[in-house]
This record gives C-alpha cells, sequence and structure tokens, in this order.
C-alpha cells in the first residue's frame, strides 16, 4: 500500500487539486509540504494531533514537512469557525508562543539534517511593504470569490472586519512565499481552510504560470479534531504542565464508543490489518479499544513511561480506589480553617469544578464521589488528618484528583 493510499484508508483525505500529481509527489517522498499552526497559545492542543501525526506520517514516507508557525497571521487572526473576532495579542506573546510550539513538535518530527523546517511568516510578513502587497498580491484576487468562501459566510452578518478580511491574502502569501524560497510544493490543511488555501494555489498559478508546482489537499476531520481539543474543563493540552498524562490518558479513554475506532484509525500508528480487526470489536470489547487508543496517544505525546504510568493509574483507581497514580493536589495548612476543608472548597481548589455553586450542583446531582463513595452532603467537611494520605476526589465519570494536606 503506497503512502497515499494509507492516508485514504486512515480517513485523512477530504479535496484535492491535481491528485495524480500530489500521488506522484508523496508516494515518490518528493513533497515538500507545509501545515500552518497559529500560535494563539502557549502550547498545542489535541485539536493540532492531526496535523502532527499526518507531518510524521509523510516524514516517515521519505517527504520534507515544513512547520510554518504563524506568528505574523496571529497579528491579524483566522476568522474561520468564528462567530467573532479573536483577541489582539501582543507580539511578545506570540513570540512566547512560537517557542513553545517549537519544543512540542520536536516530539513529532525530525528537525534534523534538513529533515524538516520550521518557520515563521513574522520573518516575511512583518517586513511587506502594504502598496507593494496591493500591487502585486492584492490584484490577484477577486473581493466576490472572497466573500463566497465559506470562512468568511459566517461572519457577515454580524460582521467581518477588515482587519480579518486580509487574512486570506496573508495565508495565500505564505504558500507563494514558501514556494519560491523553500521550493514548498504542497500545503495541508482542515476543511475549513479550503478556500483559504486554493486561494495560495490559485496566487503562485497566477505570479508564476499555469504550471507551477502547486498542490492542495484537505484533512478530512481536521476541524472536528479542533473540537477534540475542548472539554467541559478547557482545553486539553499537548504540554504536561497544562494537562497531566494521566489526564490526557483519561480523555481519550472516555471517547465515545462511536468515536474511538475512527480515532486509532487516523491518529495511532499500529498497522491496518490489525485496526480493521478491530472493527469487528464492540461491547466490552470497545473498552480495551479504549485504553490501546489512550495508551498510544499517551506514548506518543509524553513517552512511554509516563503512558504506562497512566494506564496503572488509571487501573489502580478503577479497582482500589485511592492508590491510583494520578494527578495530586496539595493543600497546606493555610487552606484549612481550624484544622478542617469543606467539600465544595475542595473540588474548587482541585479544578474540579470552577465555583462553591458549581460544586453544590455537582453533589446535588449525585456527580461528586470520594474514594468511590458517592457524596450527598454539600456541607460535608474533612479534616486534615483525614488527607494526610491522601484521598481520590471523583467529579462525574472523567475528571479525579487525588487531594494531600501537607
Amino acid at each position: 500500500m503506497t503512502i497515499y493510499d494509507e492516508l485514504v484508508a486512515r480517513g485523512l483525505i477530504a479535496q484535492v487539486t491535481d491528485e495524480n500529481e500530489i500521488k506522484e509527489l508523496v508516494n515518490n517522498g518528493k513533497a515538500v509540504f507545509y501545515i500552518g499552526f497559529d500560535p494563539t497559545a502557549d502550547s498545542l492542543h489535541v485539536g493540532h494531533f492531526m496535523a502532527l501525526c499526518l507531518m510524521k506520517r509523510l516524514q516517515m514516507a521519505g517527504n520534507k514537512p515544513i512547520a510554518l508557525i504563524g506568528g505574523g497571521t496571529a497579528m491579524i487572526g483566522d476568522p474561520s469557525g468564528r462567530t467573532d473576532m479573536r483577541q489582539m495579542m501582543t507580539a511578545e506573546t506570540i513570540a512566547h508562543n512560537c517557542e513553545c510550539f517549537k519544543k512540542q513538535m520536536s516530539r513529532f518530527i525530525d528537525f534534523s539534517d534538513d529533515k524538516a523546517m520550521m518557520v515563521n511568516n513574522a520573518d516575511w510578513l512583518l517586513g511587506l511593504n502594504y502598496i507593494d502587497v496591493l500591487r502585486d498580491v492584492g490584484a490577484c484576487f477577486s473581493v466576490n470569490r472572497m466573500l463566497s468562501a465559506e470562512c468568511y459566510k459566517q461572519r457577515m452578518e454580524k460582521g467581518l472586519s477588515f482587519l480579518e478580511f486580509n487574512y486570506m491574502i496573508m495565508q495565500s502569501y505564505d504558500f507563494y512565499h514558501l514556494y519560491q524560497t523553500y521550493g514548498c510544493n504542497m500545503q495541508f490543511g482542515g476543511d475549513d481552510q479550503w478556500s483559504n488555501m486554493l486561494g495560495g494555489t490559485e496566487l503562485i498559478r497566477r505570479k508564476l504560470g499555469k504550471d507551477a508546482y502547486a498542490m492542495t489537499i484537505t484533512l478530512l476531520l481536521n476541524s472536528e479534531g479542533k473540537k477534540m481539543g475542548k472539554t467541559q474543563s478547557g482545553a486539553v493540552w499537548l504540554d504536561p504542565n497544562k494537562t497531566s498524562p494521566f489526564d490526557f490518558y483519561q480523555y481519550w479513554r472516555n471517547v465515545a464508543d462511536a468515536d474511538v475506532l475512527k480515532c486509532i484509525r487516523m491518529l495511532t500508528f499500529l498497522p491496518l490489518e490489525q485496526i480493521d480487526e478491530m472493527d469487528k470489536w464492540e461491547g466490552s470489547q470497545l473498552n480495551r479499544a479504549k485504553e490501546i487508543l489512550a495508551y498510544e496517544l499517551t506514548k506518543l505525546v509524553h513517552g512511554e513511561e509516563e503512558a504506562q504510568k497512566a494506564e496503572a493509574g488509571a487501573k489502580a483507581l478503577f479497582g482500589a480506589g485511592a492508590n491510583a497514580d494520578i494527578p495530586t493536589v496539595e493543600l497546606s495548612a493555610a487552606d484549612l480553617t481550624d484544622g478542617a476543608i469543606d467539600i465544595g472548597s475542595i473540588l474548587v481548589k482541585a479544578g474540579l469544578v470552577p465555583s462553591k455553586s458549581e460544586a453544590r450542583r455537582a453533589i446535588e446531582q449525585g456527580g461528586v464521589s470520594v474514594d468511590g463513595e458517592k457524596i450527598t452532603d454539600v456541607k460535608a467537611v474533612f479534616t486534615g488528618a483525614e488527607l494526610v494520605d491522601g484521598r481520590v476526589f471523583r467529579r462525574g465519570k472523567k475528571s479525579y484528583k487525588k487531594v494531600i494536606v501537607k
């Protein structure tokens, strides 16, 4: 099976331009391709996971990835998939986020010996002359066609700023620059980026002729992948200081039955033959599939040792309660009042709920337990002595923390 056929079999490709040429490049290791990442936070999250895995797959097949950090386009903000304008970030914040991305990407992509590149579009976008851009690039874009693009349609009713209107032009210019400077002949992105990506392909061909070798591919579920990055308690980050390896493991362990095999096929590096056999699994076997998914992805992001610890912790938690190796929150004597602390304060300090009112609601709805025993008293209090050895506080099925008083 060729690498292109594998991408199709894994459900990764939705739309392409010039399919025959793309197959030729990808299957023969001749693709120099880029995927863009907007540095809107100081960590990548699971919404970026599919793109990182794709880059790794293609690099393993001999192709060269370019990880484009959008330090320049982040100054504008991508309107795709949004109902309002992004909050403006300072140049210092963007630079810090870019550095964080570089470190995390290195776990997926081999940047040694020119096998891959990492570039920041701030290096060329911030130095552009406005008049030159209007004359050289703007003339290649039809406003009518731009306004018909999906990335702009949903914003037209509430208002689309001229700032954001320029995002497509800037992203298109990225591909044009990468093509000329680094020989980048292919771009990948989510289905929500299709219009922006076509703009880049069109710009290259209008500026350099129709024979210019620029291709476009979109990923089937990259937009869905972005949704994967959000849970009730916030984003699921790849940074272990933001989302612990255990919580990361638990996130994937708790995916819906209908999604688990799809995620295994798209995100893990298990052989397709093995996954095809798993397609027959049902009932309790799907729980085993979820454990495989959680272990494989935790190993990929945090390493095998952390994956083993997370797996052991999860099994211990379900089987033996407080002995689990799970994320721990340490409280001090200053957190206690007269040597004790109420259940609401514990849940808030452990990050299991955002407020005491939410804690009360969770308890009243029967969603809070301690060491496996449901808490029904919203005024329950725990002494420091009771928490010295640690007790596991659980909200719902997915959120757990061990609370210890030091």
